[in-house]
C-alpha cells in the first residue's frame, strides 16, 4: 500500500498540470449533468413491512382519490380577539379562502371547516385540511404561492391564518454553519502551519472535493430517489473529512521537507505514509456510513450512501489532486511568516510543545488519568438511562414560524391530539359482513379513553374497505399516543377473530411511531455490523488485537456520554436557555443512529492518525512509552487542529432556530470533543502506557494469515534506504556535501543532500534540468538552515529535528 501510494504521489507531483486538468474536466462534466437533474426528494419516511406502510399501500389501491401518500396541509384560521369565525363576515371570508384553496394546482380535495365540523367549541378557531395529488417533494411553486396568497388575504381581512403540514415549504436553511466552519478552519490552519499557502491548500482541495461530491449526488437523482437531507449530510461530512485528510498529508509533506528531501521525494513519502493512514481512516468512515443501509429505511440509506461517497471523493482528492497542488507550491509551502514567538522558540529546540508535555504527563500518571477520564464520561452518560425517542413534528419548528403557530393554535382550540390524527383502515375483503366489521371498529374506537373524536367510516367503491379517522387526546409525540396506537392494534386481533376483517393504523403519527420503533430495534445490530467491520480494518492497519478493541470501546463510551448530554439539554431542559431550546421533549429518533454512524467514522479517523504514527515509531525501534510521546510529537498538533475544526463546523448548527438541527449540531460537536480530547488523546495513551509491548502483540498464526498493508511505510522505508545505499555513483552538486540528518522517525536515518532526482523507478533518472532546479531550491533551503535562520519550521514537529540539526551545525566534521 505505502509503496503504491508513494509512486502515485510522485506521479501526481510530476504530472501536476495533467492531474489538475483532469479534475477540472471531471468537475465540469459532473456539473453539466447535475444542471438537468431533477434534484433530491423530500425524504418522506417509508418503512416497508410495517403495519402503517401496508395500510398506505392498501389506501393507494382502494382510495386513489385520497392520495394516501400525497402531501397534506392544514390551514388554520383564528378570529380576532373577542370575535368568532361563525359571524357572517368572518365566515364569508373563510369560505372565500377555502374556495381559493380548492382551485389551487395539484389539490385533490379541501375539507370545509363549517360543514366538516372543524370549528372549535369556542367558535374562534377552525381549520381546513388540504390534500394534494403529489408527494411532498413534488408540490409546485404555484401551489406554494397559493398558500402564501391565502395567508396574506386572510390577514388583510383581520384573521390570523397559519399553515401546517408537510406540504408547507420550510424557510430556506441558513448557510451560517458552513461559513462559520470554513472560517474557523482557515484560522486553525493558519495557526497550525504559520503559512497562508500551507493553510490554503487543505481548504482549496476540500472545497473542490465537496463540490464534486455534492454535484455527483445531484447527478445521481437522474437514476435514484434521494432524500434532501442526503446532500446536507454529504456536504457537512465531506467538508470536515476533506480538510482533515489534506491537513494530515500537508503536515507530513512539510516534515519530509525539513528532513532534507526534495519536494517531489517529500511528496511521495508523505502520500506513501500519511496517505496510507488516510485510506484506512476513510474506509472506516465509509463502512460506518454505508452500514446505515442495513436498517431498511430509504431515507437513511440515501443519507448514508451519499455521505460515504463524499468521504470516498475526499480520499481520492487527497491522494491525487493534493499532491499535484503541492507540486505547484513547491518549497514556498515552507515559508512561515505568521509564526508566534513560542513557535519560533520550538523551532530552535527550546522547550517542548503542549502535545508532548501532555503526553509525558499522561504516561507518567496513566492510572490516575485513566480513572478520572472514564469516571467523568460515565457520570456524563447517566442521563442516557432516561432516553426517550420520537420523530419530530411541527412542535419542533422554530418559534414564530407559520408551522409552529399553526400547531400551537390547533392545540389551543382542539387539543394537542388534533395535530396528530390517526387513520384507521378496516380491510374487510375477507369478511362476510364488511359493514358490520367497520361498525364494530368504530364502536371500539369511540370507547377508548385517550380518543377525543372519531369520524364515521367511509367505504371504497366496492364497499369492503373502510376508512375511520380518530383523534387522540394527547400530543403526537407523547408516550400516551404511542400506547394508544398499540392498544388499537391490539383490539384488531379480536376484531379479526369476530368478523374476519383486519384493522390497521396509519397516518403520519403512526408512521413516525413505527419508524421510531424500527430505529430502536436496529441500534444493536447496526452497532454490531459497523463495529465488527471496522475492527477488521483496524486489525489490518495496526496488526494488534488490543488497539482495535480499545478503539471500539472508547467510541462506545463517547457515544453514550454524548447521548447523556443530549438528554440533559433537550429532554430534561438543563442549560436549554444557553442553547436556545424553547421547549423540551423526546430526542429525535433518527439522531442516535445517525450520530453512531457519523461519529464512529470520525473517531476512527483520529485513532488512525494518532496511533499509526505511534506504530511507525514503535516498528522503527522506539520503546512503547517513547512511541506514544513521539506519536504526539508528530501528530498531536494535527489531530488537535482537525478536532477543533470539526467541533467548530458542527457547533455552527447551534445557531439554527430548529430544535432538530440544534440537537444534531450539539450531538456531533460534543461527540467529537469527547472522542478526540478525552478518549483518543487521554484514555488511549494511558492504556497503551499500561500495556506496554502488549499493545502491539498479535498471535503468530494470525500474523501469518493477515496481509501486511504496511500503513506505517516500513517496507517503503527499507526500499528507499536500499536504493540510497546503491554503490552506483551519484551526481553531487558542487559545494554541497553529503550529510547525515535525523530522519522523521527520530532514529538517525541517513540521507544524502544531493541533486540526484529519485523516481518511482530507481533505474529511470529524472531530466537533468529538473534535478538541477530542485537541487538549487534544496541548496538554498540548506543554506538558510546553515545560517541558523528561522527558515520554515512551525511547531507541528520541528522540535524533534532541532537537536539533531544543532549537533550537525556544531560539529561540521559530521557532514563529511
Amino acid at each position: 500500500m505505502a509503496t503504491f501510494l508513494y509512486r502515485l504521489g510522485r506521479l501526481a507531483f510530476r504530472r501536476r498540470r495533467l492531474v489538475v486538468m483532469l479534475w477540472v474536466a471531471v468537475l465540469a462534466a459532473i456539473g453539466i449533468g447535475a444542471m438537468s437533474a431533477p434534484g433530491t426528494s423530500s425524504g418522506a419516511l417509508s418503512v416497508p413491512g410495517t403495519q402503517s406502510q401496508r395500510a398506505i399501500d392498501l389506501l393507494q389501491k382502494e382510495f386513489p382519490q385520497a392520495s394516501a401518500d400525497g402531501a397534506t396541509a392544514r390551514v388554520v384560521f383564528e378570529a380576532p380577539s373577542g370575535q368568532k369565525l361563525t359571524s357572517a363576515a368572518n365566515k364569508a371570508e373563510v369560505e372565500s379562502l377555502v374556495a381559493k384553496l380548492e382551485k389551487s394546482p395539484q389539490v385533490s380535495g379541501v375539507s370545509d371547516p363549517f360543514t366538516g365540523g372543524l370549528v372549535s367549541r369556542s367558535g374562534s378557531i377552525a381549520y381546513a385540511q388540504v390534500s394534494y395529488k403529489v408527494a411532498e417533494a413534488d408540490v409546485s411553486g404555484a401551489a406554494h404561492a397559493v398558500q402564501t396568497d391565502v395567508v396574506a388575504q386572510g390577514e388583510k381581512a383581520g384573521l390570523k391564518v397559519s399553515l401546517g403540514g408537510n406540504a408547507v415549504k420550510d424557510k430556506a436553511a441558513s448557510k451560517a454553519a458552513e461559513l462559520i466552519g470554513v472560517g474557523v478552519a482557515a484560522v486553525v490552519l493558519v495557526i497550525t502551519f504559520g503559512s497562508m499557502i500551507a493553510a490554503g491548500l487543505p481548504l482549496l482541495t476540500a472545497i473542490l472535493g465537496v463540490a464534486a461530491a455534492v454535484l455527483s449526488v445531484t447527478l445521481a437523482t437522474h437514476f435514484f430517489d434521494l432524500a434532501s437531507s442526503s446532500t446536507t449530510l454529504a456536504l457537512m461530512l465531506g467538508l470536515a473529512v476533506a480538510i482533515d485528510y489534506a491537513l494530515f498529508i500537508v503536515s507530513r509533506y512539510r516534515n519530509e521537507i525539513r528532513d532534507g528531501h526534495e519536494p517531489e521525494e517529500a511528496c511521495g513519502r508523505a502520500v506513501g505514509t500519511a496517505g496510507s493512514a488516510v485510506v484506512f481512516a476513510g474506509l472506516t468512515v465509509i463502512v460506518a456510513l454505508s452500514g446505515l443501509s442495513v436498517i431498511g429505511i430509504a431515507m437513511l440509506t440515501s443519507m448514508g450512501l451519499a455521505s460515504a461517497f463524499a468521504v470516498a471523493v475526499a480520499v481520492v482528492i487527497a491522494l491525487t489532486l493534493l499532491p499535484a497542488m503541492l507540486g505547484f507550491a513547491g518549497m514556498r509551502i515552507m515559508k512561515g511568516r505568521m509564526l508566534t514567538r513560542r513557535m519560533k522558540a520550538l523551532e530552535r529546540g527550546e522547550g517542548e510543545s503542549t502535545g508532548v508535555r501532555w503526553a509525558r504527563f499522561v504516561t507518567r500518571n496513566p492510572v490516575k488519568v485513566l480513572a478520572v477520564s472514564v469516571v467523568g464520561l460515565a457520570l456524563v452518560a447517566i442521563p442516557t438511562m432516561s432516553l426517550k425517542m420520537a420523530l419530530n413534528d411541527d412542535s419542533g419548528k422554530p418559534p414564530g414560524s407559520t408551522q409552529r403557530i399553526a400547531y400551537d393554535t390547533l392545540s389551543k382550540g382542539f387539543g394537542a391530539g388534533f395535530n396528530g390524527p390517526l387513520t384507521v383502515v378496516v380491510d374487510a375483503r375477507d369478511s362476510d359482513d364488511p359493514k358490520e366489521a367497520a361498525k364494530s371498529a368504530y364502536s371500539m374506537l369511540s370507547k377508548l379513553d385517550d380518543v377525543a373524536a372519531v369520524r364515521p367510516p367511509s367505504f371504497n367503491e366496492s364497499g369492503d374497505v373502510a376508512l375511520i379517522g380518530a383523534v387522540p387526546k394527547s400530543a403526537a409525540t407523547s408516550e400516551a399516543t404511542k400506547d394508544l396506537v398499540g392498544e388499537i392494534r391490539g383490539h384488531g386481533t379480536a376484531l379479526h377473530q369476530d368478523t374476519g376483517a383486519d384493522l390497521m393504523v396509519t397516518g403520519l403519527t403512526a408512521v413516525n411511531i413505527d419508524v421510531s420503533t424500527k430505529l430502536s430495534d436496529a441500534l444493536v445490530p447496526y452497532l454490531a455490523i459497523v463495529v465488527g467491520l471496522a475492527l477488521v480494518l483496524l486489525l489490518l492497519v495496526f496488526r494488534s488485537i488490543v488497539i482495535p478493541l480499545k478503539a471500539a470501546l472508547g467510541f462506545l463510551l463517547s457515544v453514550v456520554s454524548t447521548l447523556g448530554v443530549l438528554v440533559a439539554v433537550f429532554q430534561w431542559g438543563w442549560l436549554k436557555d444557553l442553547f436556545g431550546v424553547d421547549q423540551t421533549g423526546p430526542i429525535v429518533s433518527l439522531l442516535p443512529i445517525v450520530l453512531i454512524g457519523v461519529v464512529f467514522g470520525l473517531a476512527m479517523d483520529y485513532e488512525v492518525f494518532l496511533v499509526s504514527r505511534m506504530r511507525e515509531e514503535y516498528v522503527h525501534g522506539a520503546e512503547p512509552t517513547q512511541a506514544v510521546v513521539q506519536g504526539f510529537r508528530h501528530s498531536g498538533r494535527v489531530v488537535t487542529a482537525a478536532a477543533v475544526i470539526m467541533v467548530s463546523v458542527f457547533s455552527g448548527f447551534l445557531l439554527d432556530d430548529e430544535a432538530l438541527i440544534k440537537s444534531i449540531g450539539l450531538g456531533l460537536a460534543t461527540a467529537v470533543f469527547f472522542d478526540a480530547f478525552v478518549v483518543r488523546m487521554t484514555i488511549v495513551p494511558a492504556v497503551m502506557t499500561l500495556l506496554g509491548h502488549r499493545s502491539w502483540t498479535l498471535p503468530k498464526w494470525l500474523d501469518r494469515v493477515l496481509p501486511n498493508v504496511d500503513v506505517e511505510g516500513e517496507k517503503l522505508r527499507h526500499a528507499l534506504e536500499a536504493e540510497q545505499t546503491d554503490p552506483a555513483p551519484e551526481p553531487v552538486l558542487a559545494g554541497v556535501a553529503a550529510g547525515v540528518h535525523a530522519g522523521s522517525d527520530g532514529h538517525g536515518a541517513a540521507h544524502a543532500f544531493t541533486g540526484f532526482h529519485a523516481s518511482g523507478d530507481p533505474d529511470t533518472p529524472a531530466p537533468a534540468q529538473q534535478a538541477a532546479g530542485k537541487a538549487r531550491g534544496l541548496s538554498r533551503f540548506k543554506q538558510r538552515l546553515a545560517r541558523g535562520g528561522e527558515a520554515t519550521t512551525p511547531a507541528d514537529s520541528a522540535e524533534s529535528e532541532a537537536p539533531a540539526r544543532r549537533k550537525l551545525l556544531k560539529n561540521p566534521m559530521r557532514r563529511s
